[in-house]
C-alpha cells in the first residue's frame, strides 16, 4: 500500500500538476477551462487530473455536464508535516553545530 505523501510527492513531481493545482488552489475550475492554460491535449490534462484526484489533492464536483475541479489542501497535509519534520531536524542539526563551534572558539579564546 502506498503511503499518502508518497502518492503527493509522485503527483506533484509533474510540472503542469503544480500548475494545475496553483490554478485551483483557491476556485474551482472547469476541466476545459484549466485545459486552455497548456499546450498539451485536453485528454493529457484529463489525465493529469485524474492523477492529482488518485493522489487525494484534487476534489471534482459535477454540475450538470461539467466537472469543477478544486485544490484540496488537506491531501498535502502529510507531505507538509513531513518537509516540517525534516525542517526542524535540519534546524536543530545546524544549532548543534553551531553551539559545538562556539564552544570550540570560546575554549580557545579562553585557553589564549
Amino acid at each position: 500500500m502506498t503511503e499518502p505523501m508518497d502518492e503527493a510527492l509522485r503527483a506533484i513531481a509533474e510540472p503542469r500538476r503544480r500548475a494545475i493545482l496553483r490554478l485551483v488552489a483557491d476556485r474551482e475550475m472547469p476541466a476545459g477551462r484549466i485545459a486552455e492554460h497548456f499546450e498539451v491535449t485536453r485528454p493529457a490534462v484529463s489525465q493529469h487530473l485524474q492523477v492529482l484526484k488518485e493522489a487525494g489533492l484534487l476534489v471534482e464536483r459535477r454540475e450538470g455536464t461539467k466537472r469543477l475541479y478544486r485544490a484540496r489542501r488537506e491531501g498535502l497535509a502529510p507531505l507538509r508535516q513531513f518537509l516540517e519534520e525534516m525542517w526542524d531536524e535540519s534546524l536543530d542539526f545546524a544549532r548543534r553545530i553551531a553551539e559545538e563551534e562556539r564552544g570550540v572558539s570560546d575554549r580557545r579564546s579562553q585557553a589564549g
